[in-house]
């Protein structure tokens, strides 16, 4: 059942407002070379130009700020792989408080830095849910921190629904694609597109080697993620018990795209549009590529999830 507080137009108009000033509004911008390899004309919406580098601080600034609002002084905490650890430690420099991260020992070393560098006192696990989720409680019961989930947080998915306002504010597209790994990113997008939409269709774009959120969606029951294995390390987790119901009731469908489909598109967007795409933000390209029948001939909006990667350890070096 989707939760009640995103049935209220108005809590989306909040969130959006709440942001300004802590977050980018990011440009949209498109490519003609991969319009014609696509067969489709394709809006990339750059995330990765994004305040710590990832829609992640969308999300973020919403909650942080919210807490605040309503009176807040503690610290927060969470478990990420690094975009929301970094965006979640950034905002709350801004707002004087400690952000306590979880962080799975095999990130990405840029990820960790970049949140190190904002401030977070980090704590590495195991990279299981399970160790982030158990770490994470000791950290919580050690300090006093308030956690702000990654993704399964009302108030991070109201974060997140920003993002496409802003396409819908700019656009009228078709289709909107956006990457999947607990949903956050999705939720927002696909709530967003149904409150301020024209018609617009949401697709979910994700790894086949963490294909959760398709089996969930073709099942129509929630599928963990368990020994999940690709490049697109920000997609790696489970849906959330907020996000799984929006992903049965407001995506159109999912489309999956393989480690070498992937790669190549990531490659195309840092080639041919000089767009800074880490693996996660290159898989909605790699479906639009791999599914011509669908896109051909729309309006295709694509959310570059982050641009935060490794640059010594590019996939195609």
């Amino acid at each position: 059942m989707i939760h009640p507080i995103f049935t209220n137009k108005e809590n989306f108009i909040g969130a959006k407002q709440r942001i300004i000033g802590y977050t980018h509004k990011t440009p949209i911008v498109t490519c003609e070379s991969i319009n014609r390899l696509a067969g489709c004309e394709i809006f990339f919406k750059l995330e990765n130009l994004q305040k710590a580098g990832a829609f992640k601080s969308r999300g973020a600034s919403n909650a942080v700020f919210t807490l605040l609002e309503n009176g807040f002084k503690g610290d927060v905490a969470t478990h990420s792989s690094g975009n929301h650890a970094q965006a979640l430690s950034r905002v709350a420099r801004f707002a004087g408080i400690e952000a306590r991260v979880v962080m799975p020992e095999n990130s990405v070393k840029s990820k960790i830095d970049a949140a190190r560098e904002y401030g977070a006192d980090i704590t590495f696990c195991i990279p299981t849910l399970e160790a982030r989720e158990t770490t994470l409680a000791q950290v919580i019961e050690k300090t006093g921190a308030r956690e702000i989930h990654p993704y399964d947080n009302v108030d991070i998915i109201l974060g997140q629904s920003t993002c496409t306002m802003e396409i819908l504010e700019e656009i009228e597209p078709d289709i909107i694609v956006a990457p999947v790994g607990g949903g956050g990113l999705l939720s927002g997008t696909a709530l967003a597109a149904v409150h301020f939409g024209k018609s617009v269709r949401v697709f979910a774009a994700e790894p086949e080697g963490a294909s959760d959120a398709w089996q969930s969606f073709q099942k129509k029951q929630f599928v963990p993620s368990e020994r999940p294995n690709t490049i697109a390390d920000g997609l790696l987790t489970s849906l959330g018990k907020l996000t799984f119901p929006v992903l049965i009731e407001h995506v159109s469908d999912v489309f999956l795209a393989s480690e070498t489909q992937i790669i190549e598109a990531m490659r195309t967007m840092w080639q041919r549009a000089k767009i800074l795409a880490e693996p996660s933000s290159a898989v909605p390209l790699a479906v639009v590529l791999r599914n011509h029948a669908i896109f051909a001939g729309k309006k295709v909006a694509i959310v570059v999830s982050g641009g935060n990667i490794d640059i010594d350890n590019l996939p195609w070096k």
